[in-house]
C-alpha cells in the first residue's frame, strides 16, 4: 500500500549535517589505555574518539579507513568531520557507545599519494601496509579493546570496518598497485577477520575487499555487508553464500 506519509526512517533517524565545516562533534577525543598495558607497552594506541551513551550495555567499535579520522590533519577536513559525524549518528540512532581508536598513531595514509605516480609514493604505500596497516598487529589491539569493553560490563559488542571507497581500477596502475589500492579497504577486511574470533556479537563491512573464502567459512557471528558498485560482485556473492549457511543466517544483511 502506498502512502504520502514520511518513512519511518525519515521520522526517527537524526539528520545529516551537509555543511561538514560547521559540524560540531558530539563526542570527544580521549586518552586511551590498553587493557593489557604490558603487552602493548612498546607502541600503544594512545587516543580514541568516543561518542554516545555509556550506560546501555552496547558498544560499537569503528575501524576507520586508511586515511584516518583526525581533524588535525592537513588534508580536506570535511572528510574527517564526516567520519566523526557518522559515528555520532550511529551512536544516537542505536543508543550505543561508539569508539574509534587511532590504530594508525596519527600517521594515516597521505591522501595526496592517491593515485600514486612515482616509485617513492608506491614505496610509501607498501610501507604503510607493512606497518600501520598490518593485520597481524592491528587485530590483537582490536581484541584488547573488545576485552576492555566486556570487562566493563558491555553485553552487546559490535564492529564496523570502513574503507575509503573505489579501487581506482580505471587508473593506469600496475597489478601490484591495483592490489595495494584494494588493500585500502583495511577496515572491511579487519571486520571479517575479527568476526572469526568470536569476540563480537555482530560485525559489518562497508566497501569490503580482499576477502578469501575462509573469511566466510570462519564467521562466528552475524555479518552485515555493504559493498559499493566497485567491489567484485562474484567475491561478495561467494562470501554471502557461505555466510548464509551459518546458524545465524537470518540475521545477516547484504545490500549493494
Amino acid at each position: 500500500m502506498s502512502s504520502d506519509a514520511p518513512s519511518h526512517a525519515c521520522c526517527t533517524l537524526p539528520p545529516v549535517v551537509r555543511d561538514t565545516d560547521s559540524y560540531q562533534p558530539k563526542g570527544s577525543y580521549i586518552s586511551f589505555e590498553h587493557t593489557d598495558k604490558e603487552k602493548f607497552s612498546k607502541d600503544p594506541i594512545t587516543k580514541a574518539y568516543v561518542t554516545g551513551p555509556t550506560d546501555t550495555g552496547k558498544t560499537i567499535i569503528i575501524i576507520f579507513d586508511i586515511f584516518g579520522q583526525w581533524l588535525t590533519l592537513v588534508f580536506d577536513p570535511s572528510y574527517y568531520k564526516q567520519t566523526v559525524q557518522g559515528a555520532d549518528l550511529l551512536a544516537e540512532t542505536v543508543k550505543a557507545k561508539v569508539i574509534m581508536p587511532d590504530f594508525f598513531r596519527d600517521k594515516p595514509m597521505d591522501l595526496n599519494l592517491y593515485p600514486p605516480t612515482t616509485d617513492e609514493a608506491r614505496k610509501t604505500i607498501q610501507t604503510f601496509f607493512q606497518v600501520q596497516g598490518n593485520f597481524g598487529d592491528r587485530i590483537p589491539e582490536l581484541l584488547d579493546i573488545a576485552k576492555g569493553e566486556r570487562n566493563n560490563g558491555v553485553e552487546k559488542l559490535g564492529l564496523i570496518g570502513y574503507c575509503w571507497g573505489k579501487e581506482q581500477g580505471s587508473s593506469p596502475l600496475s597489478a601490484q598497485l591495483t592490489r595495494l589500492l584494494r588493500i585500502s579497504t583495511l577496515g572491511g577486511k579487519m571486520a571479517a577477520l575479527a568476526n572469526a574470533t568470536g569476540e563480537f556479537d555482530a560485525t559489518a563491512s562497508v566497501h569490503p575487499a580482499m576477502w578469501a573464502r575462509a573469511d566466510g567459512e570462519n564467521l562466528k557471528a552475524p555479518v552485515a555487508v555493504f559493498p559499493s558498485k566497485d567491489e567484485n560482485q562474484e567475491e561478495i556473492d561467494a562470501f554471502m553464500e557461505i555466510a548464509n549457511k551459518k546458524p545465524f543466517a537470518s540475521k545477516n544483511k547484504h545490500k549493494r
